[in-house]
């Protein structure tokens, strides 16, 4: 009752903050998840983290429905006719985003807008569109308050691309967090140096590398949350971690962690995650009463569990402190980690997982970003703030090698010197480079700009200095972002140039 009382009197939170957090409170007043007592000892440990998901799931964490088909067919349930102009689309699809759930109480994925914008503006001329663009991008901007919102651009050029990305350099808004889907042989090199050349004035849009990421499901991906690579008409229904940051200190020796620690703790995280989703999709009623199954924009089928890593510089770190070896910078540290990044990989490819059809029946690896709560613990496989090589291709070239093995996203984040805002050819070329290398995921940001990457998420400096004096602020993720930025001293990222 003090938590409840805590959120009620907070002088800190808005209304509509207050309101989810209740929510929040009320789902862990419950305990309808069945948990062996050794799964109670690595949750009690922060080895295994439910990632605040609450004690009894009634919504997917991640729900990513198929507007292309919304678009096409309009909802029944809504009362939405298919649109005939730009303006009705983007009406139709502010109601349909007010009516996806997810673990934020938001939506987490707006589906590929510059496709779903662009059959629509052939007759408007490009002020036309910017206009009409400009006021549906603040609208998401101050009404999906929490920065854990994407939307996708590409892998083709597009005339409602290239306006969307001027608007947001202009705009430099926290909602939504794009990704541009690259492929050199499908993104002209005009379109990714725009997307390159935006990034640097506001942290927007991220880089995916389309073809590591385009077979992964039957059927289309879409990115949503901080970076989650997802079926589209499906999602996600949860997302577990193991924080090995936190199982190596329980070990003996190496020897211990890899033979007997990992494993157990794989096993309890990957039970207790099929508990989870067994709740979910047979005692819930989700799937059943959601307009969006019915209507055929979502389908069980196309849902993953996604098996969460973290940790694993301090975790390496920790298991080789006697010979001081350092994640990033010692081939045995680097080895070690692969080994590790193994072992958990072919877990997840061989441990049956309820309710996953579109992913063979198993859960899919992610490279979970970090929580506010987070104390020296480096994000899903980054190397450590601070202790980056000097080489930014070095860094790169380590980045790629522990990519391969994550499906559901796995990413860096860079920050910038001024000067690459003169050369977004050279920082193409960078992109171009680290995507053969096996990088799947990239994200810039100039070093002084107010919008900054925190694991994923997009903050601005100026509101997180806002809540650190007591204010109240508009997004969720200021709150979660400001703690994160000082307590993991994201300010002394290595800025690189190119």
């Amino acid at each position: 009752m003090s938590q409840v009382l805590d959120i009620v009197t907070s002088k800190s939170m808005t209304y509509e903050q207050k309101l989810v957090s209740l929510a929040h409170a009320a789902e862990d007043t419950l305990n309808v998840l069945d948990m062996p007592e050794r799964t109670k000892y690595f949750l009690e440990k922060g080895a295994i983290n439910d990632l605040f998901e609450g004690h009894a799931p009634y919504r997917p964490r991640y729900v990513m429905p198929d507007y292309a088909k919304y678009v096409k067919n309009g909802s029944e349930f809504l009362g939405v006719e298919p649109p005939k102009d730009l303006d009705e689309l983007l009406s139709n699809l502010q109601i349909i985003y007010h009516h996806v759930p997810s673990i934020t109480s938001f939506p987490v994925y707006l589906g590929d807008l510059d496709q779903l914008i662009e059959p629509f503006i052939t007759e408007l001329s490009d002020e036309e569109v910017k206009h009409k663009l400009r006021l549906f991008l603040n609208f998401l901007d101050r009404t999906i308050t929490d920065s854990f919102c994407h939307a996708n651009l590409g892998p083709e050029e597009t005339r409602a691309g290239r306006l969307i990305l001027e608007l947001e350099k202009e705009l430099s808004n926290t909602v939504p967090n794009f990704t541009l889907k690259y492929d050199p042989e499908l993104t002209s090199d005009s379109f990714a140096e725009q997307a390159l050349y935006t990034s640097l004035f506001c942290a927007n849009p991220a880089i995916c590398n389309h073809r590591a990421h385009k077979d992964t499901y039957p059927g289309e991906y879409g990115i949503s949350s901080c970076y989650n690579i997802l079926p589209v008409g499906g999602g996600s229904y949860t997302l577990t971690r193991i924080t090995l940051s936190e199982l190596a200190p329980l070990a003996d020796n190496v020897a211990d962690f890899l033979e007997k620690l990992l494993p157990e703790c794989l096993a309890a995280m990957g039970a207790y995650m099929n508990e989870r989703v067994r709740f979910l999709v047979e005692e819930s009623g989700f799937f059943e009463s959601s307009f969006l199954s019915r209507e055929g924009l979502i389908d069980p089928d196309r849902f993953v569990g996604m098996f969460g890593v973290t940790g694993m510089a301090e975790c390496v770190n920790t298991l080789l402190k006697d010979e001081g070896k350092r994640y990033g910078h010692d081939p045995e540290a680097d080895d070690l980690a692969e080994q590790i990044m193994k072992q958990i990989s072919g877990f997840a490819a061989e441990f049956p997982a309820k309710y996953s059809k579109v992913a063979g029946g198993h859960f899919m690896l992610h490279a979970q970003v970090g929580l506010e709560s987070d104390l020296g613990i480096t994000s899903g496989v980054r190397i450590p703030v601070g202790d980056e090589p000097d080489s930014f291709y070095d860094h790169l070239r380590h980045s790629g090698r522990f990519h391969r093995e994550i499906t559901t996203g796995c990413g860096d984040i860079f920050s910038m010197e001024t000067t690459a805002r003169n050369n977004p050819a050279a920082m193409l070329d960078v992109v171009k480079g680290a995507f053969k290398e096996g990088v799947k995921y990239m994200s810039f940001y100039e070093k002084n700009s107010d919008l900054v990457r925190i694991t994923g998420f997009l903050v601005k400096r100026s509101e997180m200095e806002k809540y650190r004096k007591g204010d109240t602020v508009l997004q969720n993720t200021t709150q979660l972002g400001a703690p994160n930025y000082d307590h993991n001293r994201l300010a002394e990222r290595k800025v690189r140039m190119v």
